[in-house]
């Protein structure tokens, strides 16, 4: 996948989203470094890997076997809050987790073999080892990586992706104070990098069979690298909280139920 950044530095590489095959990741995998090591031969500055949370909960053992306990008191176990939607022939849980608005808890039987599988039990303490182990193993200094999930998006059909936790670069770009193109200053937009990135990235991994759970990103526009872990201003800036979201009306217009937080 190739998107082509034009205006006055169309002469730069396109960017370019490349995604990598493995072999069929199952709960016999316990080391996520050691798949990274299989198929990822080598890297180069200024790039930016993307996995799916679901190679990192199934090697990390955050899968639950089917029928050893309902996917309902999962969801319910799983979630920071909760909301049980009657829709159709089915009933659907909306869940709240990591202050992201996902079904399910993030929770899925798809590629999982028998397993339910969960989110990763620290999904930020996952991107920064994967990063730490191969900026060093590559002598990278500028490397990211994002943990991806799936979800869908009001008013939209279909699955999109999202960034469930990154690692070596900043998720926000902000245009707080500059100009656009006709000089008019802009007071308060911000680009979602990450999330933006995520979303290319899994529509490239694909969500059946493709077996390709991982993609590398090179040539990113507009991308700040930084060399260490977020720090927990860049991890809080990227959350609003439900009263400061634009979409507060709608969000707490439900009575929305505690769940049980992973715990």
């Amino acid at each position: 996948m190739d998107a082509e950044r034009n205006g006055e530095n169309s002469g730069e590489k396109n960017m370019k989203i490349t995604p990598i095959r493995t072999h069929k990741i199952t709960t016999a995998d316990k080391n996520i470094l050691k798949i990274v090591d299989q198929y990822i031969p080598k890297l180069k500055e200024n790039s930016i890997l993307a996995i799916t949370s679901k190679i990192v909960s199934i090697c990390e053992g955050s899968v639950v076997k089917i029928g050893k306990m309902k996917k309902e008191d999962l969801i319910r176990k799983e979630a920071d809050f909760f909301l049980p939607l009657n829709f159709k022939s089915r009933k659907i849980y909306l869940t709240i987790k990591n202050n992201i608005i996902i079904f399910s808890s993030g929770i899925d039987r798809s590629n999982g073999n028998g397993y339910f599988i969960l989110w990763p039990k620290n999904p930020q303490n996952c991107a920064n080892k994967i990063r730490k182990y191969l900026a060093k193993k590559f002598s990278l200094k500028n490397f990211g990586v994002i943990i991806t999930d799936s979800k869908s998006t009001i008013l939209r059909r279909g699955t999109s992706g999202v960034a469930i936790s990154h690692s070596g670069f900043l998720a926000l770009n902000d245009y707080i104070g500059k100009k656009d193109v006709f000089g008019r200053g802009l007071g308060g937009t911000r680009v979602d990098v990450v999330d933006s990135l995520a979303i290319a990235s899994v529509s490239v991994m694909g969500e059946g069979a493709e077996q390709t759970p991982m993609a590398l990103i090179s040539n990113v526009p507009l991308i700040k690298f930084n060399k260490s872990n977020p720090s927990k201003k860049e991890l809080s800036e990227l959350k609003v909280k439900m009263e400061d979201d634009y979409h507060k009306l709608l969000l707490e217009s439900v009575k929305w139920k505690k769940g049980g937080g992973g715990k």
